[in-house]
């Protein structure tokens, strides 16, 4: 985990990030749709004033909302906790060199070829051309 930023506007993007981007996998992972300080703080390497400060700006800006002591995530939460997660995971969800199928447009296309990131030109026999 990289280090928590010192000033208050960039730390509270940080948590805002962080928090809707786990409530958004355990969500997604059907491990529960309402979550409390508590288990955020497992979680994550927050405490639990600083969860609750921050649970409190997500509920003020509509990306959360409560039940009691619960917090469900928004559908405007979870649309930003979605872009989150996919960002953190976008490297990963690359297909790694050579990974493409032979349906792929890249195997008809040079144009497509160079736009798809999974087959490397150097891969092309010298002098083919499609």
């Amino acid at each position: 985990m990289s280090s928590v930023p010192k000033s208050d506007a960039l730390r509270n993007l940080y948590w805002r990030s962080e928090i809707l981007g786990v409530m958004y996998w355990l969500r997604g992972e059907g491990l529960g749709d309402l979550v409390d300080v508590a288990m955020i703080c497992r979680y994550l390497d927050i405490g639990g004033d600083e969860c609750r400060n921050q649970f409190a700006g997500l509920v003020e800006e509509g990306a959360v909302v409560t039940d009691g002591p619960w917090f469900a995530i928004s559908p405007e939460g979870l649309a930003e906790g979605e872009v989150e997660y996919a960002t953190l995971f976008a490297d990963l969800a690359r297909p790694a060199p050579g990974q493409c199928s032979d349906e792929c447009w890249c195997q008809i296309s040079t144009d497509e070829e160079a736009a798809c990131g999974a087959k490397p030109l150097s891969t092309r026999p010298a002098g083919a051309t499609r």
